[in-house]
């Protein structure tokens, strides 16, 4: 996705209401919540939670060039407490968009955390500073901030279209983005999957079997699997 430099100001956000309901459901029961629309917003696999933690949040974008992180910082300064830093480098090797000082100030201003396609480093003292991080790579290198970019532009980040104000959720599976015409009924229906999974995990620990609750038992009558009360190897 080529970006002219650009730098937009303002962002027009998701609820924070629904942003904090967000925080209550997993990725996972997000992407279930999708299927209605094709399933969009799941970041790749290679996006991968480096530190701790879970996020739920508005994105605010940056577009880096190779081995530069200046409009990351341009976009760290326009951010806002509550936001979610979604980072795209077009070369994901070279040099570090994230690290410790970039940490110490997001957590004074109150960042949610960081998503990025590319390189983080600092991860034992981030990690140790408790601040959300995802990304691609891990690499100390060296990066410079001396090249024009883009900020708060759609980009593509782990695969998926980011609009600026989207929901970005995050936690040990992974990210979801769920733009903001969709979050309201997205996580409207996460949160009441949630509640349907209490209730069945309270009938498990009253002795009910997963296999019958899941529906794989009524799924399965419907094979016409032969099952024999014999082991493969009898004579």
């Amino acid at each position: 996705m080529h970006t002219p430099p650009i730098v937009y100001l303002r962002v027009n956000r998701v609820d924070a209401a629904l942003c904090e309901q967000a925080r209550e459901v997993t990725v996972a029961d997000l992407h279930e919540s999708t299927a209605p629309l094709g399933y969009p917003g799941l970041m790749s696999s290679r996006m991968r939670r480096i530190t701790t933690g879970k996020i739920a949040g508005p994105a605010i974008t940056a577009v880096c060039q190779p081995g530069d992180n200046l409009m990351m910082h341009r976009a760290l300064r326009l951010a806002q407490p509550g936001d979610v830093l979604v980072v795209v480098c077009q070369s994901e090797t070279s040099g570090a968009q994230w690290g410790d000082v970039a940490t110490h100030y997001a957590m004074q201003l109150g960042l949610a955390g960081v998503v990025v396609q590319g390189s983080v480093r600092d991860v034992d003292t981030v990690t140790a500073l408790g601040f959300p991080v995802w990304a691609t790579r891990v690499s100390p290198s060296h990066p410079d901030k001396a090249r024009a970019g883009a900020v708060n532009v759609p980009v593509a980040c782990g695969d998926v279209l980011v609009c600026p104000g989207d929901l970005v959720v995050a936690d040990g599976d992974g990210v979801i983005v769920v733009s903001r015409a969709d979050a309201a009924a997205v996580v409207g229906a996460a949160r009441a999957k949630m509640r349907k999974e209490e209730d069945v995990i309270a009938a498990i620990h009253g002795g009910a079997a997963v296999w019958e609750l899941s529906g794989a038992a009524a799924a399965y009558a419907g094979l016409g699997i032969t099952e024999r009360d014999a082991a493969y190897d009898d004579a």
